[in-house]
């Protein structure tokens, strides 16, 4: 078999669509399929996902993405080496041991029905809202797993049972895919690895195992818990049933440190992904750096059992693309989400319009779940254009304040004699303009690669290194990688970038504290 009959198969499980693809040995993607799935909301500010059509939507891309790259020519069942998983981080479920019935939807990472339980955790412990952050770098909040395994623990009877029967098996999208994928109920293994582990709110970040002070305090019996694994070494085969029976799952990460991967992040790299929410990540190296301005400390990557860890600084915003989504099936201004670009180029500013898409509260820096949604700076000269730009502006105001959260928490800018860079991917960093705003409005360079779906390239990446098809040296190649990307400069002045963002700051300010309006 020649090096050209050499592939790696990724799965990339978002929140709101599956993809598989097949890459060959220069990391090109010769087959991919795509399927989206149901967003079920039922109850204002509840997500949940059924995790059987999740488990479905792998199986259909799996099998339809062999089948397009073979029938391009591509030998795929004799050549494909291994797969990877990434996955969308925190989404949680809870499913029998002896049935593998899921007992409840996947509770969706935006849900912020755990906000009561959040509160009552800050009032009863000693450390309020931070009181798990030196061991785990995250404050009690809604977006983590721990919270939503809590809240099915008291609220589901289903998940009480099982728990007292010793039939439950807890676990976040890449464990239930993973146990699926080598068995289910005839000897599935029930792991996870830590980049995932790391958004529990569960894992020590220093020791990368589940801490157990946090577990006593929370009464979380270990048992329900995944072992912990790194992102780059053979898991186990695919069983039959599947479409790749045989093949082994060598490599599995949260898909924003997948994308870290796929964007060849070293130490003081960092990069943003826009998908449905928008996530900015900086290596760290081999240093947790405990942030004083509203990030989270978390694992980057950990690429083999007996690897380092690197670790990350990370600002998470809740909603991005979903803002595009929301103006085109919630507004119906725009049939295509492509089309908000077009739209916002219809006008030269905003309008003085001012958007904050607090659907479900604000995440960083600001940490409100009490945020909703604001548009503001209407007149009657306001038409679709300015609304459409300034979803567009929310976007990238969102991701500056990270960044400049970051400049503050890590000193980059001093530290760093060389340029720094924000690389960005993920589907919506497609919009040309988007990623102009996002450079004038960060005052730093955005840099776009050729191909923007690096989270399953990650993904991808991790498995083979794992299986040797690739070596580190060739992952982080940056010249390479560079090579064909777009680089977005700054071009607007000081003085407008200060007045913009002191009047992003005043409508940020006024979405507060809107939780409870009437209905």
């Amino acid at each position: 078999m020649s090096e050209d009959d050499v592939f790696i198969g990724s799965i990339d499980q978002g929140t709101s669509s599956t993809r598989f693809i097949i890459y060959d040995k220069s990391a090109k993607p010769i087959g991919s399929h795509h399927v989206e799935f149901t967003q079920f909301y039922p109850q204002a500010g509840w997500v949940e996902h059924d995790p059987m059509e999740i488990l479905e939507s792998v199986k259909a891309c799996i099998t339809k993405a062999v089948d397009k790259a073979t029938a391009d020519g591509f030998n795929v069942s004799k050549g494909l080496k291994a797969i990877g998983i990434t996955n969308q981080r925190e989404t949680t479920l809870v499913w029998s041991k002896s049935t593998g019935a899921p007992l409840h939807n996947a509770i969706v990472w935006m849900d912020v029905r755990t906000a009561s339980v959040c509160r009552r955790l800050e009032k009863e412990l000693s450390g309020g809202r931070t009181h798990f952050v030196e061991s785990c770098g995250l404050p009690i909040s809604t977006y983590f797993s721990a919270l939503k395994l809590l809240w099915l623990m008291e609220n589901e009877d289903a998940v009480k049972e099982a728990i007292k029967k010793k039939d439950a098996l807890f676990g976040t999208i890449d464990t239930w895919l993973i146990w699926n994928l080598t068995g289910g109920v005839k000897g599935g293994l029930h792991v996870t690895d830590v980049s995932n582990a790391s958004r529990t709110m569960l894992m020590n970040l220093k020791t990368l195992n589940w801490d157990e002070s946090t577990l006593k305090t929370l009464e979380i019996p270990p048992e329900i818990l995944p072992k912990i694994i790194s992102n780059s070494e053979i898991i186990g085969d695919v069983a039959t049933g599947w479409p790749i029976a045989g093949i082994p799952i060598s490599g599995c990460l949260g898909d924003q440190h997948a994308a870290m991967l796929g964007q060849a992040c070293r130490k003081g790299e960092a990069k943003s992904t826009y998908g449905t929410g928008a996530f900015i990540l900086l290596n760290t190296g081999e240093e947790v750096v405990q942030s004083t301005h509203g990030l989270l400390s978390t694992i980057a990557f950990k690429l083999g059992p007996n690897a380092p860890a690197n670790y990350a600084l990370e600002g998470s915003v809740a909603i991005a693309g979903a803002a595009v989504q929301w103006i085109r099936d919630g507004l119906t201004l725009i049939s295509n989400a492509s089309e908000i670009e077009t739209m916002a180029l219809e006008v030269e500013s905003n309008g003085g319009v001012y958007f904050v898409p607090a659907f479900n509260g604000l995440f960083a820096p600001w940490w409100r779940d009490d945020a909703r949604g604001v548009l503001i700076g209407i007149t009657r000269y306001t038409n679709k254009g300015h609304i459409a730009r300034a979803v567009l502006e929310s976007i990238c105001f969102q991701v500056k304040d990270v960044i400049d959260s970051m400049r503050k928490d890590s000193g980059f800018n001093e530290s760093n004699k060389e340029e720094f860079l924000l690389r960005v991917d993920g589907g919506a960093a497609v919009n040309s303009l988007m990623m102009q705003i996002q450079a004038d409005l960060s005052a730093t360079p955005v840099v776009r690669p050729a191909d923007v779906e690096t989270t399953a390239l990650g993904a991808a990446y991790a498995a083979g290194l794992a299986v040797g098809v690739w070596k580190e040296d060739y992952i982080f190649d940056s010249k390479d990688k560079m090579k064909n990307a777009n680089i977005f400069r700054p071009l607007m002045n000081e003085e407008i970038r200060k007045k913009k963002s002191d009047s992003w700051l005043k409508a940020v300010n006024k979405s507060f504290d809107l939780a409870d309006l009437a209905l």
